[in-house]
């Protein structure tokens, strides 16, 4: 049998990834599975008949907790709220739970409880049994609290893939127009209903409410072109949170993340996050 440091190795990306998800926070995320691996280290794992499933029920009600702090904060944020960025290098496997940006934001709209049984059930394969231990209630309870999540965040469900290599180009070429502020390929990429969702958490400076409309987006490029935004850089090609995107070193010195959510008709939502108390796990790993 793997020894007790094996096990919980073996678990931890899966841990964080649920944590994440929960919390929209990769800080907390990973703060969270550091407590559960201290707790993991005083138990008799002898008696533990399924480490990942006590791995699992540990994490997700440390979550639960933080959530509930995080959710008051999250009320007097200043401008859009943004999950941190989950960002994947575009050349890696993508992971398979398919929660795009869209989705965490709506998942900010349900209960704790609520997102916790939609996470676990429906996203990472818990069985309601084993949910409705990890939440302190009956089976049927959880049943309910993961239909009514799914019903609320049933429109924001991912519909549409563009393939990797298609999403690599795509986000190489938005870059490109973005930064140029040209019109006409802007035009060709946008949705007419495009919205700009930008999270500066009022530290650097973002749009306080969305910005909705093709006209209104190209408007916003062209002016920042203007104002000197072409001086950024282009750092990595990525996704995030499954969306293709770009990390990208600002005029003012500060990293800053894109995400793309393409559909059939073009570009849909864009997603910036400025914010650099979201961003520090991003800069390290792209400033050079």
């Amino acid at each position: 049998m793997k020894g007790a440091t094996d096990l919980f190795e073996a678990e931890r990306q899966r841990l964080i990834r649920l944590a994440y998800r929960m919390l929209g926070s990769v800080s907390e995320a990973e703060d969270v599975v550091q407590s559960a691996w201290l707790r993991w280290q005083s138990q008799d794992h002898a008696a533990i008949v399924s480490p990942a499933a006590w791995l699992t029920r540990t994490v997700s009600r440390l979550s639960l907790d933080v959530l509930k702090s995080a959710r008051a904060r999250r009320e007097t944020y200043v401008g859009p709220w943004l999950p941190e960025p989950l960002v994947e290098n575009a050349d890696e496997e993508p992971d398979d739970d398919r929660l795009t940006t869209a989705l965490m934001m709506a998942l900010e709209r349900l209960s704790p409880l609520e997102r916790a049984a939609f996470l676990l059930h429906d996203i990472f394969g818990v069985d309601f049994a084993e949910v409705a231990r990890t939440l302190d209630r009956d089976p049927a309870a959880c049943r309910q609290l993961a239909a009514r999540a799914r019903t609320h965040v049933q429109a924001e469900r991912p519909r549409f893939t563009i393939a990797p290599e298609a999403g690599d180009a795509f986000a190489r070429a938005f870059f490109a127009a973005s930064r140029e502020g040209d019109v006409k390929a802007l035009e060709q990429m946008l949705a007419a209903e495009v919205v700009i969702h930008s999270d500066g958490g009022g530290i650097r400076p973002a749009a306080i409410v969305p910005v909705v409309g093709r006209y209104r987006v190209i408007k916003l490029f062209t002016q920042l072109v203007k104002l000197g935004a072409r001086e950024g850089r282009l750092l990595r090609v990525v996704r995030i949170d499954g969306l293709p995107g770009f990390v990208t070193l600002e005029k003012d010195g500060m990293v800053q993340t894109t995400a793309l959510d393409v559909g059939p008709e073009g570009v849909r939502a864009i997603y910036v996050v400025r914010n650099p108390e979201k961003l520090g796990h991003i800069a390290h790993d792209s400033v050079q």
